[in-house]
């Protein structure tokens, strides 16, 4: 849906005609590149995309052609099918393939196999392997089945271009300019796709701000501000500090509140300021808070406001 929007911007500030651009989510950067290069990838380009609630079903269906032991308990079988889901799911986030991954569990045996009367250790060991050869057989089931999943679209990608300078040396050919907009919210794996296609001596610009960073749950890193900086030495920095959407008011509330952040923070980090200025002339009201013992009292406050305000003449509808 970002993605459609933003294309629907930049066809009317475009001249008519300028067609040779590709706007998309990393996902589906991913995704077109796997099916372009199917037979390179092992995959038909019929593949089709699993949704996060079918990749659940997938193992669910394929439960016992996994070897699965203690994440397979006898009195329910599909426990922890989700949460598998979701360790695979962050695996392929980070760009861990099922060979590193077992080879991460590898060295946990050999460390527990050093430490002998440490439950602890040798228990953590084992759950790694397990999940280490129940991943690697998960993607051999999904190869054979004919279908990726989410994680695969970037992951797989990742791989076509390290495994095949052919492919690559295609795609930096093909693209000249890269715009990365809510850079904050990139995972490794995504960045690591961005440093393959646009090399340091590459067009780029990313957007981002750390202080509206909300997808760290799914794996991304704003460490990744930090790393573009560092691969990327030569960016030219510009500080974005004019705010069209709010007034002064909110602004000022808002930057007191995520202060409370520092020193974990770019503007503290790197020594600029993000402090912004409302474009908007009138003051504003001042924010207030309000606090509501449950979800439906909120509701029904906001409901309330709202509708004495329409009744009042003040605002329309549309104005909230």
């Amino acid at each position: 849906k970002a993605a459609a929007e933003m294309e629907e911007r930049v066809d009317l500030l475009l001249p008519y005609g300028c067609t040779e651009i590709r706007l998309s989510t990393f996902h589906a950067f991913g995704d077109h590149l796997v099916r372009e290069c199917a037979l390179s990838a092992g995959f038909s380009a019929q593949a089709r995309v699993l949704s996060k609630a079918e990749q659940a079903v997938f193992l669910q269906q394929h439960l016992f052609e996994l070897p699965l032991g203690r994440f397979r308990p006898p009195q329910d079988p599909a426990r922890y099918v989700e949460a598998l889901a979701t360790v695979f799911a962050r695996a392929k986030d980070e760009a861990v393939s099922p060979e590193q991954f077992l080879a991460f569990a590898q060295r946990l045996e050999q460390e527990a196999a050093g430490q002998p009367d440490d439950v602890l250790v040798r228990e953590r060991a084992a759950s790694m392997m397990e999940l280490a050869q129940v991943y690697a057989a998960s993607q051999r089931l999904l190869r054979t089945a004919n279908v990726i999943d989410f994680g695969d679209q970037v992951l797989l990608a990742l791989h076509l271009l390290e495994h095949h300078p052919e492919i690559l040396e295609q795609y930096r050919r093909r693209y000249h300019y890269v715009l990365v907009d809510e850079f904050q919210d990139t995972n490794f794996a995504q960045f690591r796709l961005l440093q393959l296609i646009a090399p340091p001596s590459a067009n780029i610009t990313v957007v981002a701000d750390d202080d509206q960073s909300i997808y760290k749950w799914r794996g991304a890193a704003i460490s990744n501000v930090i790393k573009f900086l560092q691969h990327y030495h030569q960016v030219r920095r510009i500080v974005l500090t004019q705010n069209f959407r709010s007034t002064q008011a909110i602004l000022d509330c808002a930057y007191r509140l995520i202060r409370f952040n520092d020193p974990d923070r770019l503007e503290v980090r790197e020594g600029i300021d993000k402090r912004l200025t409302a474009m908007k002339v009138q003051e504003g009201q001042s924010p207030t808070l309000a606090v509501f013992d449950t979800v439906s009292s909120e509701a029904d406050w906001v409901a309330r406001q709202i509708q004495a305000a329409v009744e009042s003449g003040l605002r329309r509808p549309g104005d909230f």
